[in-house]
């Protein structure tokens, strides 16, 4: 029998919890929260995170990191800002074992994608990343849901590809971590924009319109970062894309509305438990296209309002108002 570690205890990792589990592996919890730990190991359900979710009582949940040690596969689902804590922290459970990075989204004080970051902490492991557009509580429930699996070494994502595979959820596999990391990363940020154009309530058009130049700017910023055309225009870029900015029901999405709506960031993140991964991405992304020399207005923009200080109307006056360009620039 696998016996495969979750090393996260919020929504999504509940739910990879949940996969692993249905397919009978040998499954562990690590979270921070002992109150989470608790309610998965005695009531079965993450009620913070994931409610109304019945859990398999075969998940252990655990504190203790020295409990994932003798797991044979390990899933880092933690927020992406504190990964590398994490995994510092964890260092001596985790070396050796083959790891896949479910975290979303890029380190502001470095600029280093999640797969970089592992690597920085335990060089000498097998990594994989785990992407695509997926809703916690509807993979925990067994909706079909498909994902994209990559490592440098096609083996590794398809080990990790073979140990998560369920009926209703698929995993297909590619060797281009970059760009499977691009793409669930930035979609984050275009959807805090596209959340913000519908919560002022400038419509349909509009939001179509900022999504698909928002299409443009992940493939642009892809491009330079070393990420193929087809990866992200696959599940883990355009499919996410679709499915983040598609729903209030994404942390980021409902976060751009409320924006939008003219509500100030502090307070809208101040009423949730949950990390809306896009408020961090767009400072860092922003940053990196200046050093980069990179054309991402949206993006950009993104990271002005949520960083800058910037007003929601004069940046959008600002968007419409850029010189006209060819489609394809």
């Amino acid at each position: 029998m696998t016996r495969l570690a979750i090393i996260g205890g919020g929504a999504w990792g509940t739910a990879l919890a949940a996969v692993a589990r249905a397919g009978g592996a040998d499954t562990v919890l690590w979270a921070r929260n002992a109150d989470v730990v608790a309610d998965i190991n005695t009531r079965h359900e993450n009620r913070l995170y994931l409610p109304g979710v019945p859990l398999d009582p075969a998940i252990v949940a655990t504190t203790d990191m020295a409990a994932v040690a003798d797991a044979d596969l390990a899933l880092l689902v933690c927020p992406a800002q504190s990964l590398r804590d994490v995994v510092t922290a964890g260092r001596a459970h985790l070396a050796g074992k083959p790891l896949a990075i479910a975290a979303k989204g890029i380190e502001i004080a470095t600029s280093a994608l999640m797969s970089d970051v592992v690597a920085d902490v335990l060089p000498e492991a097998p990594l994989a990343v785990v992407s695509g557009p997926t809703f916690a509580d509807e993979v925990a429930r067994g909706l079909p849901t498909a994902v994209s699996v990559a490592a440098a070494d096609i083996a590794v994502a398809r080990r990790f590809a073979a140990a998560l595979a369920r009926p209703a959820f698929r995993p297909y596999v590619s060797d281009d971590v970059v760009g499977v990391e691009i793409g669930g990363a930035l979609k984050n940020v275009i959807a805090i924009a596209a959340g913000i154009v519908t919560g002022r309530g400038l419509g349909e058009n509009a939001r179509a319109a900022l999504i698909t130049r928002g299409v443009a700017e992940m493939a642009r910023y892809g491009r330079a970062r070393g990420a193929r055309a087809e990866t992200l225009m696959g599940l883990s870029g355009l499919g996410d894309l679709i499915l983040t900015c598609s729903s209030a029901h994404s942390r980021n999405t409902s976060l751009g509305i409320a924006l939008g709506e003219g509500r100030q960031l502090a307070d809208i993140l101040g009423g949730r438990r949950t990390v809306s991964e896009g408020v961090a991405t767009a400072r860092a992304v922003a940053a990196e296209s200046l050093r980069r020399d990179l054309d991402l207005p949206v993006t950009r923009a993104v990271d002005q309002i949520l960083h800058g200080g910037a007003g929601i109307d004069e940046t959008i006056a600002g968007l419409l108002a850029r010189p006209l360009k060819h489609e394809g620039e």
